[in-house]
């Protein structure tokens, strides 16, 4: 009944493009990010912070850049986390070896040298796919998970392995508080999503999708994989190792390299998978649901052992998350290979008819 196009005339390409071509869409996401900047900050404690949001943002956006190159372009990943390490240790580098280094440079050149390496590990996407692929991008994780465990120039020569930074600057302004790192998350999100909403709706995402459709037809009507398949990896790396330095100097402050190890790969896959392949609303979905899930089966899992009389260890509600998690994730395959993403879309179409039959 409120969810209507009528009346709503296109009169220029202009307003044909737009990202948003219902006026009540515009509205929601607008009121959504006013409640986001402002609402959230005025309700949400600390715990909230730490737990949720802020993990929440920065996995959002490296699920953003998965989402890339393996909803659009097609192109299995198996080396995200690694990609999210080159971000991390890049930009401490720069951060501590160039005086006065500004913070937002430093996590911008993260992104740039895990470019060079999303680059270099994408070449094999040239000449093979499928499980090959995979397990090309998944040397790159291992490559980097050893390489930032045994050159210890990369963690500053400290005997642990572990790295820390501190006393972070945006402008003049402080990056200490829980309140202060949300915010700042959440406008470098905001900015690289509008990016990358626009960047799939440009000629170089629709090569993307046509090379992810069919890379020989692509190739027919004059596409180039190779400047396709390198682009898609080297957007993807740069975003997936902007979230990699955000996810350790923003939200750990001190990390080292287990931090990004393959089961970080695995679970930004799962958030393009749950959320849905080729979405960019997907990875917003994806990535709440892979950070709420937890949080919720170690609430409601003792609560329901209770009701029956059974005491339930730490053990089993963390083997009863890999368990769901699989579930989950071969449910969506075979039921709604699309994801949440897809069940959002269908929700909508069946608003904007309601109460006729569809």
């Amino acid at each position: 009944m409120f969810y209507r196009e009528n009346g709503q005339f296109k009169t220029s390409y202009w307003a044909d493009q737009q990202i948003f071509l219902i006026a009540q869409d515009r509205w929601a996401i607008l009121a959504l990010l006013v409640f986001a900047f402002v609402g959230v900050p005025l309700l949400v404690d600390e715990y909230l912070y730490r737990a949720i949001l802020i993990p929440f943002l920065i996995l959002s956006l490296a699920a953003l850049g998965v989402n890339i190159l393996v909803g659009y372009c097609g192109q299995i990943s198996l080396g995200s986390g690694g990609f999210m390490a080159v971000g991390a240790y890049a930009a401490y580098n720069t951060f501590i070896r160039i005086d006065d280094m500004p913070l937002l440079l430093a996590l911008l050149s993260g992104g740039f040298f895990a470019t060079l390496v999303g680059i270099f590990f994408g070449i094999p996407s040239l000449r093979v796919k499928g499980l090959y692929l995979a397990v090309a991008t998944l040397a790159a994780q291992f490559f980097c998970d050893w390489a930032f465990l045994r050159v210890k120039w990369f963690t500053n020569n400290t005997s642990s392995g572990s790295v820390s930074v501190s006393n972070l600057q945006v402008f003049g302004q402080p990056i200490d508080t829980p309140v202060q790192k949300y915010i700042f998350c959440l406008s470098i999100l905001l900015v690289f999503a509008l990016l990358a909403k626009n960047l799939v709706r440009s000629a170089v995402g629709r090569e993307w999708m046509a090379i992810r459709d069919m890379d020989v037809a692509a190739a027919v009507i004059g596409i180039r994989p190779m400047y396709a398949k390198l682009s898609a990896f080297a957007v993807s790396s740069f975003i997936v190792g902007v979230a990699g330095a955000l996810w350790g100097f923003i939200h750990l402050g001190a990390w080292e390299p287990a931090a990004f190890s393959v089961d970080r790969s695995f679970s930004l896959l799962f958030m393009v998978i749950i959320g849905g392949m080729g979405s960019i609303m997907g990875s917003f979905f994806g990535a709440a649901f892979i950070v709420v899930l937890p949080i919720f089966l170690n609430q409601f899992i003792p609560v329901v052992g209770g009701v029956f009389g059974l005491e339930v260890s730490t053990a089993f509600i963390s083997h009863a998350e890999y368990m769901v998690f699989g579930a989950l994730i071969v449910w969506f395959l075979i039921v709604e290979p699309h994801g949440l993403a897809r069940l959002w879309s269908l929700g909508k179409q069946k608003l904007r008819l309601w109460p006729f039959p569809h």
